[in-house]
């Protein structure tokens, strides 16, 4: 597991290099335009961290969680705006999860510590779906991820599973008038953007559905 999660941060960490500048004019839309560069700076920053070698811990998942809180707090002293908090409260939330499901299999410790991650994110930002946030491609997908496997698929096919949702859901933020963050602030103006925080998450997610698929480039 600790192999997985190393693997798709750093995945994450090279895709949002490349895509800092596109999610930095979706940001000019209709935020403060720094997205692009905070996201880039906060996981250069847990590359560097990872590079510094395996965290301690007594058994695989606990090692797991430790790598995840240890991103988590690397993305809240990194990262300025609202990004940082939120996604650096996801991994922490992800990271106790992860700890918690000992034992369960990889997709069952994978789809609750999507759940918790999004908890975190709704309970610190006071959101919900529907707001144009990133929870509009979180929230979907980590139903996505558990419809995929009531129905019995692997890791690898529920992984795809809540990219796609994720990545759909980004795509529905586009009509949405936002009501929390910056972009309220443009009231009807910020209809017809896409949220560089769903875009953002939607890239996570896929990341992370690589890796699962076995490509980590």
């Amino acid at each position: 597991m600790i192999e997985v999660i190393d693997a798709w941060l750093r995945l994450a960490a090279s895709r949002l290099h490349q895509q800092a500048p596109a999610l930095t004019a979706l940001d000019q839309a209709i935020g403060d335009g720094d997205h692009g560069t905070n996201m880039n700076r906060g996981f250069t920053a847990i590359v560097t961290f990872l590079d510094a070698g395996t965290p301690e811990g007594d058994g695989e998942r606990a090692k797991a969680a430790v790598l995840l809180r240890g991103a988590g707090r690397t993305l809240i002293s990194t990262v300025g705006g609202a990004a940082g908090p939120l996604y650096g409260t996801a991994l922490i939330r992800a990271g106790a999860a992860t700890a918690a499901a000992d034992g369960a299999p990889a997709s069952e410790v994978a789809l609750a510590a999507l759940e918790a991650a999004t908890g975190g994110i709704q309970g610190l930002g006071k959101s919900t779906t529907g707001e144009k946030t990133m929870l509009d491609a979180l929230v979907p997908a980590a139903r996505a991820g558990r419809e995929a496997q009531s129905a019995g698929s692997d890791w690898p096919v529920i992984a795809e599973a809540m990219a796609a949702a994720a990545e759909a859901g980004a795509a529905a933020t586009i009509p949405l008038l936002a009501t929390k963050g910056r972009a309220s602030y443009l009231g009807e103006r910020s209809i017809g953007h896409q949220d560089p925080g769903a875009t953002s998450a939607a890239l996570l997610l896929r990341a992370l559905a690589d890796v699962a698929a076995g490509q980590t480039t």
